[in-house]
């Protein structure tokens, strides 16, 4: 294929996902987003797309036989270009659509949507985003659930030292509501656990129409901003819900 040809195919294939019709994601039931693959050959971490609703159900039963939890979500077009943003929030960056079809594309997320210069948010505005944190906790759950026998693979493990990587240089958002007190999420053990968000899409899931003042900390804070009986941060529990142990400082005691 010549390189206008390509460009060509290109441009067919960006307008397919700008005005689809019918539009299919495939979702992770470990995350309740949309499910993510690292291309082998380019190495760029994707999403599934497809335009008919037969090829994704098909796609999903093959990640559910390969003992991936996996589901398919219809985008409506008037949320697309929202979608397509959130992304960038979740360190995506290519489309795989049709794979495993005849009609099998690959794009990248930059050229369907430009995104705002982050730097221009505005005098005073705090930007707060983890996208490399929050995809390698996509990726940790995916693998997580995915280990029905419960054995914790080399993969795993790694993975796992990434994200505490990421979390030691990140800068989150806690919730804090109006009387002042921070909402904790308690656990079937009875275990609590403060929840702490990546981005602002993360924090909105999560305080839905409840009033939730929003506050940036960053990770080394956030120990002497958990409340006396939580165990540990809650990242993202409406998305990756990846649990995380976190000790509060202790009191020096007064000298006699």
């Amino acid at each position: 294929m010549d390189e206008n040809s390509k460009k060509t195919a290109l441009r067919e294939t960006l307008q397919s996902l700008r005005t689809p019709g019918e539009l299919y994601v495939i979702m992770s039931g470990a995350t309740k987003l949309p499910f993510v693959v690292c291309n082998p050959e380019t190495f760029d971490d994707e999403i599934l797309l497809y335009h008919r609703e037969e090829d994704a159900k098909n796609k999903a039963k093959e990640l559910t036989e390969a003992h991936y939890l996996a589901g398919v979500a219809k985008l409506v077009d008037d949320q697309l270009l929202a979608f397509y943003t959130s992304l960038y929030l979740m360190g995506v960056n290519g489309l795989s659509v049709n794979v495993g079809t005849d009609q099998e594309k690959r794009v990248q997320l930059k050229d369907l949507v430009v995104r705002q210069n982050m730097k221009e948010a505005g005098e005073g505005k705090m930007i707060v985003e983890n996208p490399e944190m929050h995809l390698t906790a996509i990726y940790l759950m995916q693998e997580l659930r995915h280990q029905t026998g419960g054995e914790v693979t080399d993969q795993i493990k790694e993975l796992q030292e990434e994200l505490l990587a990421h979390y030691q240089k990140g800068t989150f958002l806690i919730s804090v509501q109006e009387d002042g007190q921070i909402p904790v999420l308690k656990q079937k053990d009875g275990s609590m656990y403060q929840p702490i968000f990546t981005d602002i899409l993360e924090f909105r899931r999560f305080a839905g129409d409840k009033k939730l003042k929003m506050l940036a900390i960053p990770s080394a804070k956030i120990p002497e901003a958990l409340i006396p009986d939580a165990r540990g941060v809650v990242i993202n529990p409406l998305g990756v819900n990846v649990q995380l142990t976190v000790h509060r400082p202790k009191k020096e005691k007064p000298e006699a």
